[in-house]
């Protein structure tokens, strides 16, 4: 979740840290700190609160230096303030440390150090680690890269760290486990941080961090990797794809209305080269090698959180349909603390925007451990679950920067879309002519994206009479009843009003009973197998006197006496509706977020990236 960098070069350092933190703020935003060494002094600076906090208390104050670390905070050990803040201070106050992650055994071991006679200013885990990294130091008389590997075998948990030190200043040693970290190689400089966004600008040159890896690097110009076990590693540089241009605004107001501008586009690259109309083909790269397993699988397990478990839910319809193939879809965090029944037969899908996400991390890893393949369905090339899977497919739909997840949904359904496809032809249980119509259709799935963004001004009067709503319904059935989970999910993440998603017919058996004048129910009805049944609950709505907001593609058998307000979407297929049907859901909730003065980017007490449980 929070939010890593780090410089050691020639340059000055400051400037970087901030602008890296500017561009890491997505992963934490309730405190920020800075630490800099410059001729044997150590500045730390640190503020409660959003980055530009931060900026304002150090203008003034000394922060020349080629060496530092940076650190922006999403709570989990103690509230938001100064103290808790990272980087944390040893014991001495020699060295500094900024971490991502939990120390899960962090409690007995503060309680030895305080009985040495340590003395904590925070309330934090990370605070824990850097006095042991430097008690272990004085103690064993060992050198700083070896007191970090020796506390590193001593800890519990998940971790990315970046350790500086005012008696080894030229040198920065991180390491991992369970929480993503990447070193960017310059010339004659290194940059670190948790994902490639504050990298990008200066190199494209990066290395990826394994579990249980360190480094150590030097203002020299050189690295050395092993693990925290002493054996070495031969670094490996990867190239990034990515651009500054990708990570900007590029005009729009925030990350999200960008993002979910960016459909029609991120749509198109997930399903581009994939797909092919005139000979009737889907092709996966990165299932293929496993396609003859695929052809005979008999359950498919679907592991992901959040928006990614909803795609999930789409995807169980989607191979059910056009595989036959039994599946199931589980909450990554429920999966991994069960004692499930997994048969070596079996195939599972791990789906995570971000690749780090730590529950699906440790679900894969238990799948795997029960001899089960794992393919993975991500969006960040070289993340921890892309190379913990066996295969999988990436979903191009480029970096997410707002928090609430809309292009990365999109794209995890094409990929699911396809991915079904291509199992149900290995299965001989998709036919030649439903084959192609379904293609023809999903050709023009970015094109009916575009028609509906053109909608945005209704919408946006829509969400204006509903700003103040404090509960709403979402309403759907088949494949649009995970759609309607996403709406109500999208509407709680950002603007903070009370939202529920269920199956339209699910609504009288308890939800019905919320009901009443001042109740926005938002409803799918979308043509396909349980049109009219739709219909007939809103009948049952509208009867309780609810205001009903109705997104159809199919408005001119319906009478105007059963909604306050229409949003018409183009006619497609059912099994891909949900490609279409979440946009309007998306702009919805986006502007009524706006029209309460919600950070749609950063929303209250959430991070996009979990990478802690």
């Amino acid at each position: 979740m929070c939010g890593i960098v780090g410089y050691i070069g020639k340059k000055e350092a400051y400037p970087i840290l901030i602008k890296g933190l500017k561009r890491l703020e997505y992963r934490g935003y309730d405190s920020s700190g800075v630490g800099i060494i410059n001729n044997d002094q150590l500045f730390v600076y640190k503020q409660k609160g959003k980055i530009e906090n931060l900026e304002k208390y150090v203008k003034e104050k000394p922060k020349n230096g080629n060496i530092g670390i940076g650190h922006t905070r999403w709570a989990t050990h103690g509230e938001p303030n100064n103290e808790n803040a990272h980087p944390h201070f040893s014991e001495s106050k020699n060295l500094i440390l900024v971490h991502n992650g939990i120390i899960e055994n962090y409690l007995p071991i503060k309680k030895e150090l305080q009985k040495k006679g340590h003395v904590f200013l925070s309330e934090t885990d990370t605070e824990v680690l850097a006095h042991l990294i430097e008690d272990i130091q004085d103690n064993e008389k060992v050198n700083l890269t070896e007191a970090v590997r020796l506390s590193l075998n001593q800890i519990i948990g998940a971790y990315a760290i970046v350790v500086l030190s005012k008696n080894d200043p030229d040198k920065l040693i991180v390491a991992r486990k369970s929480s993503p970290l990447i070193i960017g190689v310059g010339k004659d400089e290194f940059y670190v941080a948790s994902d490639a966004t504050p990298i990008i600008e200066y190199t494209k040159k990066v290395i990826y961090l394994n579990d249980e890896e360190m480094a150590v690097i030097s203002r020299t110009g050189k690295i050395k990797i092993t693990t925290i076990k002493n054996i070495k590693k031969t670094p490996y540089i990867h190239k990034l794809e990515l651009s500054i241009e990708e990570i900007e605004k590029g005009g729009f107001e925030s990350f999200m209305l960008k993002e979910i501008n960016e459909q029609p586009k991120s749509v198109l690259d997930s399903m581009r080269g994939r797909f092919n109309t005139k000979k009737n083909l889907v092709k996966l790269g990165g299932i293929e090698n496993y396609e003859k397993t695929l052809a005979k699988v008999d359950r498919i397990v679907i592991l992901g959180c959040g928006t990614s478990w909803h795609a999930g839910l789409i995807g169980k319809y989607l191979f059910e349909e056009f595989a036959r193939i039994k599946t199931e879809v589980e909450y990554a965090s429920e999966f991994r603390y069960r004692n499930p029944v997994l048969d070596k037969k079996d195939i599972a899908i791990a789906i995570s925007q971000s690749g780090e996400t730590a529950d699906t991390l440790a679900a894969v890893k238990l799948v795997k451990e029960n001899g089960i393949k794992v393919l993975g369905i991500c969006n960040v090339v070289g993340s921890s679950i892309t190379r913990a899977t066996d295969g999988g497919s990436y979903t191009h739909a480029g970096p997410e920067i707002g928090v609430a997840s809309t292009k990365a949904f999109t794209a995890q359904v094409v990929v699911l879309t396809l991915m079904a496809l291509r199992i149900g032809i290995l299965k001989r249980m998709v036919k030649n002519s439903q084959l192609k119509k379904l293609l023809l259709e999903l050709e023009q799935v970015p094109e009916k994206i575009s028609e509906i963004l053109k909608l945005n001004d209704k919408i946006k009067k829509i969400a204006e009479i509903y700003k103040n709503s404090t509960n709403a319904i979402y309403l759907g059935r088949g494949y649009n009843f995970p759609v309607a989970l996403e709406g109500a999910l999208k509407l709680k993440e950002i603007s903070y009003i009370h939202a529920e998603g269920y199956p339209a017919a699910e609504m009288k058996h308890g939800p019905i009973a919320l009901i009443d004048e001042n109740m926005p129910v938002i409803v799918l009805a979308l043509s396909g197998l349980n049109f009219e049944k739709v219909i007939n609950n809103i009948q049952e709505i509208k009867a309780r006197k609810a205001k009903v907001i109705l997104i159809t593609n199919n408005a001119k058998i319906i009478s105007p006496k059963l909604y306050d307000h229409l949003i018409e979407i183009p006619e497609i297929d059912e099994s891909l509706s949900p490609l279409i049907s979440v946009i309007p859901l998306q702009l919805l909730a986006y502007h009524i977020a706006r029209f309460r003065d919600c950070n749609v980017d950063q929303p209250r007490n959430l991070a996009k990236s979990v990478t802690v449980e």
